[in-house]
C-alpha cells in the first residue's frame, strides 16, 4: 500500500512538474507536435475539448492568484506592518496557488488520458528537449539585448 501511495506522489509531482513545462498554447495544434506525436484529428479534438473545459477554471484560478499577490504587496508596502494581516493574505495566496496547482494537474491528467503511452513517451522526449535547449536560448536573448 504505501508503496503504491508513494508511485501515486511520484507521478503527481512528476505530472505538475511537466504540465509547468508543456508548449505555451495550443500545443495539439502546432504541425510539429501534431507530427512528432502522430495525433489523430480525434485526438487533437478531444484535447480541445479537455482546454476547452479547463480555461474558464484556469483564467479564474490566475485571477485569483495575482489579486492575492497584490493585496499582499499593498500590505507590505504600509508604513506599519499588520502582521495577521499579512498571514490571512498569505494563506489566501496559498491556498489561490493550490486550486491553481490541481486545475493544471487534472487538465494534464485528462490531457494525458487522450494519448497513448508511445505519444506520452515522446512528448516527455520532446519536452526534455526543449528544456536541454532553454539555457541556450536564454544565452542567445541575452547576448541580442
Amino acid at each position: 500500500m504505501k508503496r503504491a501511495a508513494f508511485a501515486l506522489l511520484a507521478l503527481l509531482l512528476a505530472a505538475s512538474a511537466l504540465a509547468a513545462d508543456l508548449p505555451p498554447g495550443k500545443w495539439w495544434r502546432r504541425p510539429e507536435i501534431v507530427q512528432q506525436l502522430g495525433l489523430s484529428a480525434e485526438q487533437q479534438e478531444k484535447l480541445e475539448g479537455v482546454w476547452r473545459s479547463a480555461s474558464s477554471d484556469l483564467i479564474d484560478a490566475r485571477a485569483d492568484v495575482e489579486k492575492q499577490n497584490i493585496a499582499l504587496r499593498a500590505e507590505l508596502d504600509r508604513p506599519q506592518l499588520d502582521r495577521r494581516a499579512v498571514q490571512g493574505i498569505a494563506a489566501r495566496l496559498n491556498a489561490a496557488r493550490g486550486r491553481l496547482f490541481e486545475r493544471e494537474l487534472m487538465m494534464l491528467v485528462d490531457m494525458r488520458g487522450v494519448l497513448s503511452d508511445t505519444q506520452w513517451t515522446r512528448m516527455r522526449t520532446f519536452l526534455d528537449r526543449v528544456e536541454a535547449n532553454r539555457p541556450m536560448q536564454q544565452q542567445r536573448r541575452r547576448q541580442q539585448q
